[in-house]
């Protein structure tokens, strides 16, 4: 029979993993937090923004709005994990109670399960209305809830599995070292789940991508087109290539750095680039926010209204309401539905 750990300290399982467990804040730790509670705060503030713009206008409420929304309350949940991790490191870490410092891993885990899963939702979303050449998908608003349902419910399941049984509390030879309470299997497992849905989404966005391009390729030989379709094609080329550069950019070092450690790497110094990777993956959650809403021209349109609030507090400002300009009656159908005015 197994014994288990259940009554020891963090620092204990640190001290097993061989990772520095310091007493007293350094100045890497400072700056680590410094930066780490900055980038935090703007992600909070950004989507906030977001949710706020998708709430507030009812331009925005179609699936693809709804996916967008979710993936920044994903974020925002992100930003709320990372800043509690930013409170609770450094010295503060070997305080902790084994109960919290799951709390504090489960936070990271799930929020940012959320955002990974999001992302492909939103992936599939835009693959089926390019390829049927529509603007909004025709899915269901019961099955765009389903859909966010069961992305948060995928989240939770791997972040909390760890604290339900997936650790190393009566293992001590299969403690991670970037998570001396984590089993490396659990890691290999994360890892390796993330990396297939990354390697979807680029198969995903590669199709889109190569879809665009050849028509473009054949717009080109045609005069008949109208230009601001023809525009929205490059701006969708554009949006693409900045989804992937920042997605494998961000995601990519952190998952190949937890998959070294579930390994049991002994010559790669994980440890050493760990606070760096984690750091990495959560700008992701800031750039989801400038990426997929900012290239909007409707939702930009709607933040500067939202931070210009007090210029505007007595002009009862209503958002289905707002004289369109040219542009944007160019881009309207018969039924009043966007057609072509998306970068997204």
């Amino acid at each position: 029979m197994r014994h288990c750990f259940y009554n020891e300290t963090v620092g204990f399982f640190y001290n097993n993993s061989r990772k520095e467990l310091t007493t007293y804040w350094r100045t890497k730790d400072v700056l680590v937090v410094a930066l780490g509670l900055t980038v935090s705060v703007i992600v909070l503030l950004t989507n906030l923004l977001v949710i706020t713009a998708i709430v507030i206008n009812r331009r925005f409420h179609y699936p693809i709005y709804y996916l967008l929304g979710n993936l920044a309350a994903a974020d925002l949940f992100a930003g709320v994990a990372y800043m509690f991790l930013m409170f609770h490191t450094g010295p503060r870490t070997a305080e902790l109670s084994l109960k919290t410092w799951f709390i504090r891993q489960s936070l990271l885990d799930t929020s940012l399960t959320a955002s990974v899963v999001n992302l492909l939702a939103i992936a599939v979303e835009r693959h089926q209305t390019v390829f049927t050449m529509q603007l909004h998908s025709k899915m269901s608003n019961q099955r765009v809830t389903i859909l966010i349902f069961c992305i948060w419910v995928t989240a939770l399941l791997l972040g909390l599995i760890p604290s339900y049984g997936w650790h190393c509390l009566c293992a001590l030879e299969k403690c991670s070292s970037m998570a001396p309470l984590y089993s490396r299997s659990y890691l290999t497992f994360w890892a390796i789940s993330n990396l297939v849905i990354f390697l979807i989404m680029v198969v995903v966005y590669t199709h889109i991508f190569v879809y665009v391009k050849r028509k473009m390729t054949r717009m080109s030989k045609h005069t008949s087109f109208h230009p601001r379709y023809k525009e929205t094609m490059i701006s969708l080329v554009k949006t693409v290539t900045i989804i992937l550069s920042a997605f494998v950019i961000c995601w990519t070092p952190g998952q190949v750095v937890l998959l070294l450690d579930g390994l049991g790497c002994k010559s790669c110094n994980v440890l050493a680039v760990e606070k760096y990777v984690l750091l990495l993956a959560e700008v992701n959650s800031l750039i989801n926010a400038i990426v997929y809403s900012y290239r909007d021209n409707e939702m930009r349109s709607t933040f500067r209204r939202i931070l210009c609030f007090v210029c505007y507090r007595n002009s009862k400002y209503t958002p289905t309401a707002v004289k369109l300009n040219t542009a944007d009656r160019r881009t309207l159908s018969q039924n009043g539905h966007f057609t072509v005015d998306s970068s997204i």
